[in-house]
């Protein structure tokens, strides 16, 4: 999963301090420097390290959540951090160009970048993950029922002995996942009996908690083993056609258009009740496999914030009804108005419409505003189209938060670039507030504040202003890509 992060400034303060980087924190997180990171990271066999800069926001939310996963996983993972705007070499040395950068090293060797959820529990599940063998040899029928006998889902690689080819491709495929997915291993067949299988092959275990007469629990691998196939395999069949949402997961679910039913669910102390209203969702969904769109549940509880920021739903929307919301792979949102009835007949009606293409998006958006005459634009989702998309206008729009310093630094200077173009008529400078409205699809905002240029007739191709933040080079950037020709006072050469 990729997290926000505070892009750096262009112009880094390094602070020089006379006294050396403590070897650690009184807490559970290890603090780094230039002088100590070699020799204190390779004592460790998998460590998680977070660059960051202690003015960012995003590094002030992650600190508590680090500190609490630090503590879980004392013992078996160490977890450290690195001031950049002191310890600048460190964080050159390993390219970190944004905060908070999270990244997994091994014996002190920069092993892969972290992409995992920046919770304080998806950290140490993530992390957790990262410890012990890339797959687990089960050497007996105990253990193996133990292992598949998970919260999670279980994949079982069988074969006939320790020196099997399929063995060992299994275990690079292993290696590769386990971030993502527990691996374990028998080379003994008869460990597996009761499964069906007579040849060397792959047991894939959907989660015990979600087993339904709507599907299969178990799904056998029979094919030639690669680490393509086995990664194909497993990313066709691991979920089924309702899986549990989390926080940790919700992101390899939403590469695809998703429908997610969200209530009041809890899979450690009500099974039972969380799966009162997955199986009714299950059995609408069955009837529309192969058609493009996954199905899921959520625990409304864990997606609170989203939910509020995006669509504007509480706790108390829906009751103990579930409410659904469909999301595409493209960001196109659809909410189901009608009450999820308990015959299911409204979620079928719903899914109907989708399909028909009679629904009509959700789009988060601040109101229209009346008056918009100031030299710099003010636009929002509902009017993106009209002012952004506007195929006769060239348009640079700056995607903005209304809390970022940043953002408000550059206001007179983004406000005098307007003034000075205010007369060309082909050209407009506008902005959004990227928080309280949707994006939409083209515009990557990862961090603030964003630029983009949009060309007239080439509105499906905006271009990313990436310069500094300067009058004359935006000014500059405008002439050269500018569809029109510019009349503001200065050649080309001297802006």
């Amino acid at each position: 999963m990729v997290g926000a992060v505070c892009f750096l400034p262009a112009v880094t303060v390094t602070l020089l301090s006379c006294f050396p980087v403590a070897m650690s924190s009184r807490r559970d997180v290890l603090e780094l420097g230039d002088s100590d990171f070699d020799y204190l990271a390779a004592e460790h066999e998998t460590m998680l390290v977070k660059f960051y800069a202690p003015w960012c926001g995003h590094c002030k939310k992650l600190a508590p959540e680090f500190e609490k996963a630090a503590a879980k996983l004392k013992g078996s993972v160490q977890l450290a951090k690195v001031d950049c705007t002191a310890q600048s070499e460190t964080c050159s040395r390993f390219g970190v160009t944004g905060y908070p950068s999270l990244k997994i090293f091994r014996y002190g060797k920069d092993s892969a970048p972290y992409d995992g959820p920046r919770s304080a529990d998806g950290i140490y599940q993530y992390m957790k993950k990262q410890t012990g063998p890339d797959s687990v040899h089960l050497k007996t029928k105990e253990a193996f029922h133990s292992f598949v006998n998970n919260y999670d889902a279980s994949i079982v690689g069988v074969f006939s002995g320790s020196d099997s080819s399929g063995l060992a491709e299994f275990v690079k495929a292993a290696g590769l996942l386990r971030e993502q997915f527990r691996f374990a291993h028998i080379t003994d067949m008869q460990i597996a009996e009761g499964h069906s299988i007579d040849t060397e092959s792959v047991l894939l275990f959907r989660p015990p908690r979600l087993s339904s007469k709507f599907e299969d629990s178990v799904v056998v691998f029979k094919d030639f083993l690669t680490i393509s196939s086995l990664r194909r395999f497993i990313r066709d069949h691991i979920y089924g056609v309702c899986p549990h949402m989390t926080m940790e997961n919700r992101d390899r679910l939403r590469v695809r258009d998703l429908l997610t039913a969200y209530y009041d669910l809890d899979y450690h102390h009500n099974v039972r009740g969380s799966n009162y209203w997955r199986n009714r969702v299950l059995k609408v969904g069955s009837k529309y496999t192969g058609r493009g769109l996954m199905f899921s549940v959520a625990n409304k509880k864990d997606f609170l914030v989203e939910l509020e920021d995006e669509y504007g739903l509480g706790m108390s929307d829906g009751g103990e009804l579930p409410f659904v919301i469909i999301r595409t792979k493209l960001g196109h949102k659809y909410i189901m108005r009608e009450e999820f009835t308990r015959d299911g007949q409204s979620l079928e009606r719903f899914l109907e419409d989708y399909f028909a293409g009679n629904l009509k998006r959700y789009i988060k958006s601040e109101p229209v505003p009346e008056k918009n005459t100031a030299a710099v634009k003010k636009v929002v989702a509902e009017s993106f189209d009209d002012i952004v998309n506007d195929p006769s206008k060239d348009v640079l729009i700056q995607f903005y938060s209304p809390t970022c310093p940043h953002c408000k630094k550059l206001e007179p200077v983004y406000r005098e670039l307007a003034e000075t173009l205010y007369a060309e008529k082909n050209l407009v400078i506008a902005k959004m507030n990227a928080v309280d409205n949707d994006i939409p699809l083209g515009y990557d905002v990862q961090g603030y504040p964003t630029f983009y240029f949009a060309l007239a007739g080439k509105k499906d191709e905006p271009i990313r202003y990436q310069g500094t933040r300067e009058l004359k080079d935006f000014l500059k950037f405008l002439k050269r890509e500018a569809s029109h020709s510019l009349t503001v006072s200065g050649s080309r050469d001297e802006l």
